[in-house]
Formats: C-alpha cells, sequence, structure tokens
C-alpha cells in the first residue's frame, strides 16, 4: 500500500533551466495557487543559496521604507537573501506606491544576484494594472499568474491532483466531490491529500470517497449569481441552500443578484432597440468571464423575463423589509429562490 505523507510534486513554479530572477510577482485570487507557487520558489532559492529570509505583510499603512534598506546590504554571514512581500489588500497606498516602484528600478528584469524578492499580490483588476506602481512592478518582474479555478474546471483540476498521488476517481464521484469543496481550494486539497493517506494507488470508489470527504464547500454570493446566469438551477439551489444554512444576509444574497439583473436588463432592452450586443455589454461594464457569461445569459433569456425579475427584486426587498406583498411569499428567502430560478430556467424561444 502506497501512501503519501506530503503533498504531490507539482511543476516547478520557474523552469530549472532558468535563472531565478531577481524581482518575482506571483499574482492570484487562490491562497493555495499562490501558497504552492512562492513554495516551489522558495525551495529552489534555499537550494541556490538564499538561505536569509526576511518577510513582510503590508498594507497602505506600513512603514515602507523598512523594504529599502533589507537586502540594500550585504549578509552579516555571507547568505543570498530571499525578501518575501505580501500585499494582501492590493493596495500599498501612496508611500507604498513609491517604494513598489523603486524596487522595479532597481533590477529591471535582472537575474538574481544576493538578493530575491518575491512579491505577492490578488487578482489586479484593470484600473489598478493601469497605476503607475502596477506598471513599474509587472514590468520589471518576472510574473506568475494563476488563475482561479472556476466550478466548471474544478473536477478536472481534482482529478489531475488525484492523478499525482497515482489515484483516479470516476467521472461522477469528482462532480460529487467538487459540490463538497466548491469555493474553497485550499479544503479540496486538504481533501485530496487525506485521500491518498487513506488509500493506495489506483482507483478510489464512490463510497470510499464519501466516507473520507467532509462537506467543506464554501459558498459566496458571486457563484450563487454567476450559477443563476448560467442556467445550473441546480447548483443555483444547492448555493443558495448553504448560504442561508451559514447565516449571509438577505440584503447582500438579493443584492448579487439584482445588480446583475438590472444590468442585463438594460442590456437585453438595448439589443431590443437595435444596438449591437458587444456595445451593449461594454457600456454596462461587462468584461472578461462576466462578459461571455452575461452575452451567453441574454442569449437564452428573453428581455420580458429580465423586466419581470427586476420588479420580482423590488418585491423581495419590501419583503426582507417586513413589508408584506400581495401574490409574493412571506419567505423571502424563498422569494429569492423564486426569482433566481426564473433566470436560471428560462429559454429563450
Amino acid at each position: 500500500m502506497t501512501v503519501h505523507s506530503t503533498p504531490p510534486t507539482l511543476a516547478p513554479a520557474i523552469p530549472l533551466s532558468e535563472a531565478l530572477p531577481a524581482l518575482c510577482v506571483v499574482v492570484s485570487n487562490e491562497p493555495l495557487l499562490i501558497m504552492e507557487t512562492v513554495d516551489a520558489l522558495r525551495e529552489r532559492a534555499r537550494s541556490e543559496g538564499f538561505t536569509e529570509r526576511h518577510h513582510f505583510v503590508m498594507e497602505a499603512t506600513s512603514d515602507w521604507n523598512v523594504l529599502l534598506t533589507v537586502g540594500g546590504t550585504g549578509s552579516l554571514f555571507g547568505d543570498r537573501q530571499w525578501i518575501e512581500i505580501a500585499l494582501p489588500g492590493g493596495k500599498p497606498g501612496k508611500t507604498g506606491a513609491d517604494v513598489l516602484v523603486q524596487l522595479a528600478q532597481r533590477v529591471t528584469q535582472a537575474a538574481a544576484g544576493d538578493v530575491m524578492t518575491v512579491i505577492r499580490l490578488p487578482a489586479l483588476d484593470r484600473a489598478t494594472r493601469e497605476s503607475r506602481w502596477a506598471k513599474a512592478l509587472l514590468g520589471a518582474a518576472r510574473v506568475i499568474e494563476k488563475a482561479d479555478i472556476n466550478r466548471q474546471a474544478l473536477p478536472d483540476w481534482i482529478s489531475q491532483r488525484l492523478a499525482s498521488q497515482g489515484q483516479t476517481l470516476a467521472a461522477p464521484t469528482r462532480q460529487w466531490l467538487a459540490d463538497r469543496v466548491e469555493g474553497n481550494l485550499l479544503a479540496a486539497h486538504q481533501e485530496i491529500l487525506k485521500l491518498g493517506l487513506l488509500y493506495p494507488e489506483g482507483e478510489i470508489s464512490e463510497a470510499q470517497c464519501q466516507s473520507a470527504v467532509m462537506n467543506v464547500a464554501r459558498y459566496d454570493v458571486f457563484a450563487l449569481r454567476d450559477a443563476m446566469l448560467e442556467g445550473d438551477s441546480q447548483r443555483m439551489l444547492r448555493v443558495l441552500g448553504g448560504l442561508r444554512a451559514e447565516g449571509e444576509p438577505l440584503p447582500l444574497v438579493l443584492w448579487s443578484l439584482s445588480e446583475e439583473i438590472r444590468s442585463l436588463q438594460r442590456v437585453s432592452q438595448a439589443v431590443a432597440d437595435g444596438q449591437a450586443v458587444g456595445g451593449a455589454l461594454k457600456a454596462a461594464r461587462l468584461f472578461g468571464i462576466r462578459e461571455t457569461r452575461a452575452r451567453r445569459a441574454i442569449e437564452r433569456v428573453p428581455l420580458k423575463r429580465w423586466t419581470r425579475a427586476v420588479q420580482h427584486a423590488h418585491d423581495v426587498d419590501r419583503l426582507i423589509k417586513g413589508i408584506p406583498v400581495p401574490d409574493r411569499l412571506s419567505d423571502p428567502w424563498e422569494e429569492i429562490a423564486r426569482l433566481a430560478l426564473g433566470i436560471a430556467a428560462s429559454r429563450a424561444g
């Protein structure tokens, strides 16, 4: 029987054939992916003599000037220096922005000498990427970006991780596992490692998987919105049930749906009036994956449904405030479910 007491080996963050950079920026909204990437970089750096380590967690109000002194002088013991800077909020403030620009100007994409600096950032929106500090930093550094693992990609991600442990799951069981760990990639990783510890290499049965895995799904209002727009009624109801069980505030749940419904009602109306869908989506400031998801929803859901949903959302808001609404259920959670189902189950034609 083969078990794994350590995480499976993943592809190196930087190929061994390439020299380590003086400055590396790791960008992701997934804590697990950032952690694994930085761990891999740190381990390689350690093997190449970067044994003196400095770690900083920074925000706008931090003392950023300390970063200009650390690494500026040689190590007392002649060791190469590893400097790790985490900026979890992604907003350095004015002083921090100035310091990051100075750090970027020091290295200009050079290979690491006696100092290697790694900066951890959340995913950056378009406005932040256009800021002076982000342009300087991303232009000077080796940038490693790790995209979010969405629900559709999660079963394949699980399969790849299991394969690195020499294990497999049948497709339906992978879907079941994805449902249990949705929205919590770190927990997904931990459950996969648990399967490696409990069972030998080969196929894990559905019963074995279900007996080992806890329900660690972390639901959020954006997963609810996305399931509604994708027409995935079952997932939408499951997420809504999770939000209710976790005590998510009703106004926040309604806001996540109603803001998108109002935006797409305007887009749908503009398209009906003869405007190109691309232009209407751009005017609504829907870009990237949100644009793709919205475009599909506009094609699937007729204008009259969007218009009714806007009024339905207004009615739910009144229910949340304790105001009865004729022809609506008294429980606002049930009416939110009916509102979202009206969009999720709608089909054009």
